[in-house]
Formats: C-alpha cells, structure tokens, sequence
C-alpha cells in the first residue's frame, strides 16, 4: 500500500484506535422507527454462477474456501451489466410484488461501493431508469451499507417526508477485487436486493430498535487505497493494484464478531426483548465461520438463523436485501415477526435493527 495512504489512517492498534473502541463499548446509539413497514421485497442475481473449481486456475483451493467460508459459488456480473443494471432488476421485482407503479416511488436510496460512475451516483441512473421524479442518493458504507440506507430512508418516511421509498444494495463486487489475492478474491460475489418502505397505520411497525455505528480508526483492515482524491487514479497506481479491494481477514473477522454480539444485545435491551422472542436473524452474508461465531453466545434455535452465503458469497451491501427477499419467498417471514438484521463492514462501519413485520 502506498505511504501516502498509510500515513493516511491511524493503525488498528494505536491508542486512539483503542480509546474509540473503549468509548464506543461503554455507549451505545440506539434509535427506534415506528409507524412504517417493509411492504415489498425484490432481489436480483447475475445468470454467471462461478463455482469454487473455476477458480483453480488462479491457485484458489476450493476445500479452503469451502471450509474456511462456506461459499460453494458465486454469482458473476455480465461485462456489459454495472450496479445501476442490478439494482433496476431488484428495484422492478419490488415494485411489481407491491403492485405499485415506479411514478408512485418518492425516495430513492441506494447502498453501494461499486457505483456506475463516480459521479453521478447509482442512485441517479436508478431513478432515470425507473422514470420516476424523486429526489436519488447513494448511500457508502459498504457491507453495512443496506443497513444505513434503511435507517435513513426509514427516517424520510417516519417523518412523513416520503411515503413511497425505495431502498436498494447493489453491488458488482468482481469489479475491486484482486484476482491475484487467493484469499479474498474468492470470497465476493455479485447481486442486487430491495425493499419498499411505506407508512404503516399500526404504531407497532418498523424498527423496534436499530443501531448505527463505525470505527473509522480500523479503515485501513478493509478498504480501497487508489483511485480517490488521497491517491488519485495514475499507471502507477493501476499497476500496483491500489484501485482494488484489500482486506486484513483475521483482523476483521475478530472485530466483525465483536460488534455483531454487542449491536444484537444493544438492540435486543433497547427493544426490551430477549434472543429468543425473534423469529428469524438476518446477518451481512460474509462469512459462514462469522456468523457461526457471533451467534455462538445466544441460546436460539440454530433454525432461526437464515444463510445463503454458499450460493452468492459476500455480495456486500447487497447481501442483507438479498437474504431477506429469499427468507420471505421461502415462507420464513409472515405479518407479526420480528427479524433481525445485521451488516458490518468496511468502514470500519455496523448496523443492526430489528424489524417488526
């Protein structure tokens, strides 16, 4: 990585890293969103799937991937298909389950690291694609990404800003990452996922509890060093791969089960309910090993439970839309239940809400 970009960010280690993760452990963000609903989900994955044996030539080792990260395969996009293409397939399979006409959106929010453009965002050629008038953003927080755009788009139509908005992570992951790193290179995959929000009549509807969070001090574990105004694209960057996707894997997996077992409790305490009154959970698909080890401390029916990660891999913003879309089509989510949903990721950044259907 470039000195430039190193001098950039503060080591995971050093003591202001670890005053911030202190302050942070000892006081919570908690917020809650009543009176909206999820009316309607879509999902959308590219028609490539890439098995772990087609990544051999490459020097990936499919038992280790398998064992390692529980992902069989992975979903890969068309070169002629960008994240805004994704997100229009997710965002028209919502739309159509609700019954509601794209002129009807009035909020458009989309989670995404692997824009279309720099600018304009997502966001924006979603909205031209839909044809609809409504004011379009992108949200960045990578992997928990979905989950701040739904608390955000959440906070629109609580306050009666937008009664229609639709909600969408959609990433193009085969785009950042390095197919020369064996070890990370396998893990991403494709995929796009969405939801409308909606004003609800019941009060007990929405967000229970949700928690939004980060710690930027650890920014350097899982992050993109080129290609942005702090290293701007160049031929040295390109050759140096600094436009593409560098993790530190066992430094975030610890982190990642950390946070994921606080925000669950945090958000359980907030909404005065215990692991066991959920009826399903919902974490950011990285990982089959980390979401083993988060949830190993909760006393739940491992049924409860949902994962998809062995058939589309860590598709990052998408992943938490996507999961929860295939949960409701498989009968796993009815009116009255409560799910929780978690996403964690670069940043460093986490969000995790529980949903009253």
């Amino acid at each position: 990585m470039s000195s430039t970009v190193v001098a950039s960010m503060e080591s995971p280690q050093s003591e202001a890293c670890q005053r911030t993760a202190q302050q942070l452990s000892g006081r919570s963000q908690m917020g809650r969103l009543s009176g909206i609903e999820i009316s309607a989900m879509g999902s959308y994955v590219p028609n490539q799937v890439i098995a772990n044996d087609d990544l051999a030539a490459l020097g990936c080792d499919s038992e280790w991937i398998v064992q390692r990260t529980g992902i069989l395969e992975r979903r890969r996009a068309a070169p002629d298909q960008a994240s805004s293409d994704l997100a229009y397939e997710a965002a028209i399979r919502c739309l159509n389950q609700a019954h509601v006409s794209p002129s009807e959106v009035d909020l458009i929010v989309v989670a995404t690291i692997t824009s279309d453009h720099a600018a304009p965002s997502t966001a924006c050629h979603l909205q031209r694609r839909l044809g609809c008038i409504a004011p379009a953003m992108d949200v960045n927080a990578a992997c928990a990404g979905f989950m701040y755009a739904l608390v955000t788009a959440g906070q629109f139509v609580a306050s009666g800003s937008a009664r229609c908005a639709l909600v969408v992570g959609s990433e193009v992951m085969s785009r950042i990452v390095n197919p020369k790193d064996i070890k990370t290179y396998p893990l991403f995959g494709d995929g796009a996922g969405s939801v409308l929000l909606r004003p609800s009549e019941d009060p007990a509807r929405g967000l229970s509890s949700y928690t939004l969070g980060a710690e930027g001090c650890g920014g350097q574990m899982l992050c993109i060093p080129g290609s942005g105004s702090r290293l701007p694209f160049t031929p040295e960057t390109l050759l140096n791969g600094d436009h593409l996707l560098r993790m530190e894997g066992r430094t975030v997996f610890k982190w990642a089960v950390r946070v994921v077992e606080d925000s669950i409790r945090d958000c359980l305490c907030h909404a005065d309910l215990d692991v066991a009154d959920l009826d399903l959970l919902i974490l950011h698909q990285a990982n089959i090993r980390i979401i083993d080890a988060a949830v190993a401390d909760f006393n739940l029916d491992r049924e409860k439970v949902f994962v998809n990660v062995s058939r589309y891999g860590n598709t990052s913003a998408a992943s938490i839309p996507l999961a929860l879309d295939e949960a409701y089509r498989a009968g796993k989510i009815q009116p009255g239940h409560k799910v929780l949903l978690a996403g964690f990721g670069a940043g460093l950044a986490w969000g995790t809400a529980i949903v009253q259907f």
